[in-house]
Parts: C-alpha cells; structure tokens; sequence
C-alpha cells in the first residue's frame, strides 16, 4: 500500500484535486490517504471541501492580514516540513501553478519525496505573464518527479524542457471530473438575486495580478459600454474580494443600470449554475477556460496570453486582452452574429473526458 499525501490550499486547487481524493480514497485497498490544506485561500478553500465532504488530515491556515507572496511561501514550506517529517510518506501529490503546489513540493524535494505535479506542462513562456503563476509552473516541472499533463499540448511543453517522457501522462484535466460529479449529483444551485432568466447574460470573472491598474479600469469600462449598447442582456459580476479588483469595479461600473448585477463572490455550486445559463463568458482566469467548453460556452479572455493554447486552437476560448474596444468589439460580435456564436459554442471541449482522476491513480498504483 502507498501512503499519498495530497496537498491543496486555493478554491481551484480544491476543485480539481477533489477527484483525485476520492478517486484514490475510493482505492483504499492500494492508497492510505493523507490530506494537507494550506489555507491560501481560507474561506472559499472552506466551501470548496464542504461541497466534495472532504475532512483535512492537516490544515496549516496560514492566512495572515497583509501578507504578502514572502509570507506565504515561507508558513506553507515551514508547516509542510512539519507534516513531512511526521508522515514519512512515499509521494506527495500537487497542484497547478499556486504557491501552495510549489513550496509544497520544495519541502518534498528537501525530504527526498516523489513529488507528482497534477495539471502539469502549461505555459505562456513569460515568467511574468500570469505572475508569480507561470515561474511557479516552471519550478514545478523541476522539483517534480512525475507530470500529469492534461492534454497533448501540455506533455509537449514538457519533453522541450528535458522532462523524460516515461515520466509524463496525458489524463485529461481533473476539473472536468469535478463537473461531471457536480452536475451528476445535481448540487450546483441558482444564485438567490432578481433576475429573469429569458434574458441573455454574460457572465463577467476578473482576478488576475497582472490586470491591476489600467487593465481593470479598460474591463470597467468597457462593461459599461456594452451594457448601454445592449440594454437586452444582462451583465452579471461576481466581485472578486481582492480590494485591488473591487475598488475599480465599484468605482468604474454603473451597478444603478437594470442590466447590470455586481454581486458577492458566488459559490462553486451557484457558479456552475451561472455557467450553464449564461450566454457566454468575459473572464481573465484560467479554469473558466477549461470549464464553460464542457456547456458549450464562449469564452473570452481578458489577458494577452492564456497557458491554455489548447482552447485557442479548439476555436472555444478567444484572448482579447483588456484593450476597451477590443473587448467590446468581441461581446458585441458574438452577441449579435450567430454564425459566430455557433461555431465557438459548438467547439469540441479538448480537456478532458471527465475520467482524468482514474487516469492518476491508476498510473500511482502501478508506477
């Protein structure tokens, strides 16, 4: 039997390693299984575990007031050094590209635990473009001994950086499990706020580091111009809590227009509603890339370069950066033009199967 310690600490990280607990949970005749949290995000980290019942063997809460990417790194690699030691475990299994996923397995490396990097192999190749996002990728490809790449794309990024192939598995990405488990348990909720559901909505996310400043103040205020252009559809936008994305949203967008709804941070539940009603989505995160395809939504990207190339090839994901009229131009064409609306909704999603977790556990069980 393997003895597996699973470490996560960010809502996203939760969502897709969720499948892979109770995946190797499920195998518990091959796996004991051990479950470190971080706490990177503490509240939506919260939810997140309530919604796949999943009961931390750790928790390292290391969320201070003020703190910045320094602390953060530091309490996650010296809590992880506590658990290590006590553990003794033969692999540690991590996530994507946080601070969690890599001084998580910096602590491994300085055991000399395998450490297995779950979503590995994305890249944008500027180590500023998502920041600290895609150096923490980087790292990860190093400090890691087995890569579980989500797609084709992804393994190939990988063997141009000298990983050695028998070290890489193309899985698919987890995050389509955890879809596939929310909607077949029939968990996901409807957000509680007036709106009528006939009317066409997009559906608005904004958080990354990299769009501080100017960048959110050109999404602001294109929102506005594409809500008085079309007074029919409604704009619907869960505020992220960063202060550095709420100030300029509450600042910049008229949330006094009817069609504009500037709401509290959703649940995963209420989000996977919102993307199965909405019309299409205008986001700067990763994930929703990977995700709304799966409900045959458009996506368009408020970044200049996506480590998701995969969805720009597949037709169903569009970068149009944060550049005021090129965003309005993209809203406005897909809200108006069907031949368009169609071909990128109708894309074929190129993450994944929903059976990525299966893929993991049956690759640790016999490595």
């Amino acid at each position: 039997m393997k003895k597996v310690l699973i470490v996560f600490g960010t809502r996203p990280e939760a969502i897709k390693m969720a499948p892979v607990v109770k995946e190797l949970q499920r195998r518990s005749e091959q796996f004991e299984v051990i479950v470190c949290v971080t706490g990177q995000h503490r509240e939506m980290l919260d939810q997140m575990l309530s919604v796949f019942d999943i009961t931390p063997d750790y928790d390292l809460d290391i969320m201070q007031p003020g703190q910045d990417l320094y602390d953060v790194s530091a309490r996650i690699l010296l809590g992880m050094r506590d658990v290590l030691t006590k553990e003794k475990t033969d692999l540690v299994l991590v996530h994507g590209d946080t601070s969690t996923s890599t001084f998580a397995a910096l602590a491994a490396f300085y055991q000399q635990i395998p450490v297995g990097h779950v979503e590995a192999g994305l890249r944008t190749g500027n180590i500023y473009s998502p920041w600290p996002e895609e150096m923490n990728r980087q790292l990860n490809g190093r400090l890691c001994t087995w890569h579980f790449a989500p797609t084709e794309t992804a393994r190939q990024n990988l063997l141009k950086e000298h990983v050695d192939d028998k070290h890489i598995v193309v899985t698919g990405n987890t995050v389509i499990d955890a879809l596939h488990w929310v909607v077949a348990s029939g968990k996901a909720v409807a957000p509680q706020f007036n709106r009528d559901e006939k009317r066409r909505m997009v559906l608005i996310t904004g958080h990354r580091r990299e769009n501080f400043g100017d960048g959110m103040k050109h999404i602001c205020q294109s929102i506005n111009a594409l809500a008085e252009q079309f007074k029919d559809v409604d704009f619907v936008y869960p505020i992220h809590l960063n202060p550095n994305i709420r100030r300029p949203v509450q600042e910049i967008i008229d949330g006094s227009r009817s069609n504009v709804y500037l709401l509290e941070p959703l649940s995963y539940l209420e989000f996977v509603d919102m993307m199965q009603q909405c019309t299409l989505i205008l986001t700067d995160s990763g994930g929703i890339q990977e995700e709304a395809p799966a409900f045959g939504k458009p996506v368009l990207v408020m970044r200049d370069t996506t480590e998701r190339p995969e969805a720009i090839e597949a037709g169903t994901a569009r970068l149009v950066g944060t550049d005021k009229e090129t965003i309005i131009n993209a809203v406005a064409e897909l809200l108006t033009d069907a031949a368009s609306y169609h071909a990128m909704a109708h894309a074929a999603n190129p993450f994944g199967d929903g059976h990525a977790a299966e893929r993991i556990a049956e690759f640790i069980a016999n490595d």
